[in-house]
């Protein structure tokens, strides 16, 4: 069933077979870790997702999906070259270790990381995401930046894969949408950015904090927000990085927000207005 020029389909009924081995004990987050930055791939799960990814340049090496989305899945690959593994819901359960309700999982090409210079070039408001472990937290970060107006998300070097198929997941595919790489460590980082003329504010609890609302009243031209991982915060070293501390004023013996929410109300308050 092989068409020129685009996909073609391969009817696999056993979870073992090593066709499959890209798909296979996805929820082992230490295997996940391996097959995928090692050996140069990530999971995009749902037609959506894949969507995102394609539009973004991104390259499938292979999609696993059941027959009521293979419709679908030929439509969306028409034109490229790769497998499409067809299975049922049985198999595929035992294949990854839970029930694929997304219709159709496709192991993707990784692609190099860009150039911090690069992603930074046309942006106003970015996003700092430091040390955060928890896959869940920035994938929604990512889709609060692409709803809010970030121009682009800057990951340090052990803050979680936004291309773990969670992360990609809970973003709705927006990691393909709003421009992203990873930061060297803070020596390092602080230099390139403030060196490009960008104004570090850092999220945190302090007490020389200025006020969100204080600070968004002037904010400089270019401003790059640092947000850590819920409980331990901010490292001393992006803080001392920081130009200014921020903090969200916060009621109801609240002290913080989820990491997410705390970035999607500081990029509302700190929105670039549209020209003219």
């Amino acid at each position: 069933m092989r068409e020129a020029g685009g996909p073609w389909v391969e009817r696999v009924d056993d979870p073992a077979d090593p066709r499959l081995a890209d798909f296979r004990d996805l929820t082992d987050v230490a295997l996940r870790r391996i097959s995928e930055p090692a050996g140069g791939l990530y999971i995009a799960e749902s037609g959506k997702v894949l969507a995102r990814a394609l539009a973004a340049g991104h390259r499938p090496r292979a999609t696993l999906v059941q027959e009521k989305w293979l419709p679908e899945a030929r439509a969306l690959l028409a034109g490229v070259e790769a497998p499409i593994y067809l299975t049922d819901a049985a198999v595929a359960e035992s294949l990854t270790g839970y029930a694929v309700h997304r219709g159709l999982l496709a192991s993707m090409h990784r692609p190099p990381d860009r150039p911090v210079a690069d992603v930074l070039s046309a942006a106003r408001r970015v996003l700092i995401l430091e040390d955060i472990v928890d896959h869940t937290n920035v994938g929604a970060a990512f889709r609060g930046a692409a709803g809010l107006g970030a121009d682009a998300v800057l990951v340090t070097p052990r803050c979680a894969d936004p291309l773990y198929r969670r992360s990609v997941r809970v973003s709705m595919g927006t990691v393909f949408q709003v421009p992203w790489t990873r930061l060297p460590e803070w020596d390092d980082a602080r230099g390139i950015l403030q060196g490009a003329g960008w104004h570090i504010a850092a999220l945190a609890l302090s007490d020389g904090a200025v006020g969100l609302e204080q600070f968004a009243a002037a904010p400089p031209d270019r401003v790059a927000l640092v947000l850590g991982a819920e409980g331990d915060g901010l490292s001393r070293s992006a803080l001392a990085a920081a130009d200014t501390i921020v903090t969200i004023p916060m009621a109801g013996g609240v002290d913080s927000l989820n990491v997410a929410a705390a970035s999607a109300v500081a990029l509302w308050a700190l929105r670039v207005p549209p020209a003219g």
